[in-house]
């Protein structure tokens, strides 16, 4: 399965969920979306845009350290069919 990837680093609320939106509306069902964002708000943004959206689902939100050891957050959604 192919995972799309979105790179949102530095960008603050709403443009992770912009970009976000507009990727998945692209998508087929089942197909994955991983974004890594910075901006710690993008946690709840998501949980939040997930609950009301009807075209993704947010399968997982963990946190990791990007190659400048810079933390990140890391969301992955599933395209509704």
């Amino acid at each position: 399965m192919t995972v799309r990837k979105l790179d949102v680093r530095g960008a603050k609320c709403p443009i992770p969920i912009v970009k976000a939106k507009k990727e998945i509306d692209a998508m087929a069902p089942g197909e994955v979306l991983e974004v890594t964002a910075t901006d710690p708000g993008s946690v709840a943004d998501f949980q939040g845009w997930a609950k009301m959206a009807k075209t993704a689902v947010l399968k997982e939100q963990r946190t990791a350290m990007d190659e400048t050891g810079r933390e990140v957050y890391v969301h992955v959604l599933e395209r509704r069919g």
